[in-house]
């Protein structure tokens, strides 16, 4: 990466000074309302002496909240001086899309968790990773990434971290996911791992961490009382935020393969036959697509491939081919 032209983006803090500060990554952006204009992306940098450093992100989709609205929170109210390192706060990580509500940048259409390791001259979203890439990943040993489902998914409220080659980074973020206490925590794949933040981020050697709390492009109560106790519990599991660990029960689940997915393969009126949390067994009917071009035919069905429960399921009525219509997860054993 030695090679590539420096980053466009600016930060306005001092990531080496004490105390707490407010300020902007500010990202060159020249457009038709505003010629020399700029992106300003929120950032706090809380910063006291020496010691371990935490990435905080929210809004790597713009249309998920419970992460901003935890971090703008923290970032308001954390007192440095139970602070030991640094944590840097990055509420709205693709702010055009936070700022439209969109899952992708309203700019370039850019998904920011599939843009890594993004480039200095590319998009402006790809400029955003490419940041997060050379600049902010390697001051960090923990990253924790807020995820929730947006617009199109629901889920079960859970803190994951994913199954690695590296078994004793594996375990270093699994017991940081037991220290955030979600009322679910899980072992993680993903069915799309090319361009993750998450994976840049292990790729690194980094503690990683993330969410998917609830969804439909909300946020609620719960969740964002789930999300304020979680992260303050892995700041202080991480040894950065003086205090004790709030505890809770959480379930441990597993998503051991492919199999936990259903995807539509019509278009249609979804109808999920459980609901969230709900066991099912290999086989029976998960969901049913209706058509609704005309009367008279019978729904789609799709069936579990394995038993486990129902840990996530499509949010809007309309599903259109291709789209996520759920998720099962396999309880499992701490």
């Amino acid at each position: 990466m030695s090679s590539l032209r420096p980053s466009p983006i600016a930060p306005t803090v001092d990531f080496d000074k004490d105390g707490v500060q407010h300020g902007f990554l500010r990202l060159p952006y020249s457009r038709d309302d505003s010629a020399w204009g700029s992106v300003m992306i929120p950032i706090c940098v809380i910063r006291n002496g020496t010691g371990p450093t935490a990435l905080l992100s929210g809004g790597n989709h713009g249309d998920e909240y419970e992460g901003p609205l935890a971090l703008y929170d923290l970032a308001r109210t954390l007192d440095p001086k139970q602070v030991n390192g640094s944590v840097i706060i990055v509420p709205a990580m693709n702010y055009p899309a936070f700022r439209a509500g969109t899952r992708t940048s309203p700019i370039d259409k850019g998904n920011m968790n599939r843009s890594f390791p993004g480039r200095p001259d590319g998009t402006v979203t790809e400029k955003i990773a490419d940041y997060f890439q050379r600049e902010l990943l390697p001051r960090a040993d923990i990253v924790f990434d807020f995820h929730s489902g947006g617009k199109t998914l629901d889920f079960v409220p859970f803190c994951a971290a994913h199954t690695l080659p590296d078994k004793a980074l594996e375990q270093k973020a699994f017991d940081a996911v037991a220290a955030f206490s979600a009322p679910f925590s899980m072992r993680m794949i993903e069915i799309d791992s090319v361009g993750m933040y998450d994976t840049a981020a292990e790729e690194m050697g980094k503690v990683f961490v993330s969410t998917e709390l609830g969804g439909g492009g909300t946020s609620r109560a719960q969740t964002v009382r789930i999300a304020r106790r979680g992260i303050l519990n892995v700041l202080r599991h991480a040894g950065i935020v003086d205090g004790a660990i709030e505890t809770g029960r959480t379930q441990w689940l597993d998503m051991p393969s492919g199999d936990c997915f259903s995807f539509a393969e019509e278009d249609g009126m979804i109808e999920t036959m459980i609901d969230l949390g709900d066991p099912i067994e290999k086989g029976a009917v998960l969901a049913r697509i209706h058509s609704v071009g005309r009367t008279g035919i019978a729904p789609q069905e799709l069936r579990a491939k394995m038993s486990g429960m129902l840990a996530a399921r499509h949010f809007p009525g309309l599903v259109k081919a291709g789209d996520c219509a759920a998720v099962v997860a396999v309880e499992a054993e701490g």
